[in-house]
């Protein structure tokens, strides 16, 4: 089973402002939802808060396997899977059948999965100081960046972005 995490941030690495993305990109939404559906069955695993963000006509993110990391063994939502740590949440996701699972979030979330991941899937927004959540601090040493599209803010994207794949070297 592939391992991926897929995060938006900001020049200077914030990812959320007051527990909500703190930028609209269409191009980049498209991209989330046809990457973590992709052709078969996967698996999304997020952070309660995370979930808590998504608006309700949205939670379960539809077509995938919702996978919600809590230390409250009594939290549950409708179609959400909880597991109260990282390994869990593996063993869910390949229990699942998942040929792909992707860490979509936030940031306690991203650095408990860090070290699990193959593959990191970054849009850098064109922007800095829009948040105050960060990314976790990343060695991306041994790591390969291959830039993979490049948007121009518009209507539909208020700022400009790059998505690069980052694999490990």
């Amino acid at each position: 089973m592939k391992m991926a995490m897929i995060v938006a941030m900001d020049e200077d690495g914030f990812i959320g402002k007051g527990n909500r993305l703190p930028w609209r990109l269409a191009s980049d939404m498209a991209r989330f939802k046809r990457l973590t559906v992709g052709g078969g069955v996967n698996s999304v695993i997020m952070g309660r808060k995370t979930w808590n963000s998504l608006p309700a006509s949205f939670r379960p993110l539809p077509e995938r396997v919702n996978i919600v990391m809590s230390r409250d063994s009594g939290w549950q939502a409708g179609g959400a899977r909880v597991a109260p740590h990282v390994e869990r949440a593996i063993e869910i996701s390949f229990s699942e059948g998942s040929e792909e699972c992707w860490v979509v979030g936030g940031a306690q979330v991203y650095e408990m999965f860090l070290e699990k991941v193959s593959e990191i899937h970054v849009t850098t927004v064109h922007t800095i100081q829009s948040g105050d959540i960060r990314f976790p601090k990343w060695d991306r040493g041994g790591w390969s960046e291959m830039v993979v599209d490049n948007c121009e803010s518009d209507d539909e994207n208020e700022c400009g972005s790059t998505y690069s794949v980052w694999t490990r070297s």
